[in-house]
């Protein structure tokens, strides 16, 4: 068996900072009053973060590029119909892939309309000043209730799916996404994760995390 290199490190750290800013998200959100300040705070990193995943999606490891998430209808009617071995997706299987994009869209939607809520007691999004009351009501309401729901399913499927594949197919993906690496029994392209990617992902963070400053900041540079 060989060990491959599937997850770099940059990959890892989002993938494991994203799942927990979502805990903090839910938890801050519910208690309301003064966590909702963390409860911004949280949102704006989690923009931050996607920002990053899809510049990352471009120049991070082989593995972690947008090009390798396959889930064409096509390819997921045979992954259904099929037997093909576990060790044929080192990556994200057909299904695998479709989850990571319809997470990463939901929760740009999450966070976008929490930029335009108002809960018209304290707390309200850094741009609600620039659209109209109307649009204002219907980002609140979906980011409170619809919004909210999806992604709580999404995130209990994902789990399930955890669970399902380490009961009945004996493959550990949290493992896998802690130390990067997969075992194949034939040779397969692995991931370059060194001090050149990791300065790459640094970078790349930190100018998602400006875009982020600078798009928060466009409710008071207009009022």
């Amino acid at each position: 068996m060989i060990q491959i290199r599937i997850w770099d490190w940059p990959t890892r750290i989002f993938h494991w900072s994203l799942a927990s800013l979502v805990v903090a998200l839910v938890i801050t959100g519910n208690v309301g009053g003064n966590a909702m300040v963390w409860h911004f705070r949280c949102g704006y990193a989690v923009l931050s973060l996607i920002i990053f995943r899809f510049i990352w999606g471009f120049c991070g490891g082989h593995w972690s590029r947008w090009r390798q998430l396959t889930c064409t209808p096509a390819l997921i009617r045979q992954y259904f119909k099929t037997s093909t071995p576990h060790a044929a997706y080192l990556g994200h299987n057909p299904v695998g892939s479709l989850s990571v994009i319809a997470m990463m869209a939901l929760l740009v939607l999450q966070v976008s309309t929490g930029l335009f809520s108002d809960d018209e007691i304290s707390n309200a999004g850094p741009l609600v000043s620039l659209v109209s009351e109307s649009r204002v009501s219907l980002a609140t309401y979906w980011h409170k209730g619809f919004g909210k729901t999806i992604i709580l399913l999404l995130v209990a499927v994902h789990l399930l799916a955890i669970l399902w594949y380490f009961l009945k197919k004996k493959q550990n993906l949290t493992i896998a996404m802690l130390k990067g690496h997969k075992t194949a029994d034939h040779p397969a392209a692995s991931s370059k994760d060194g001090p050149a990617n990791w300065l790459l992902a640094v970078l790349s963070i930190l100018l998602s995390a400006c875009l982020v400053y600078a798009l928060i900041n466009l409710g008071a540079t207009a009022g």
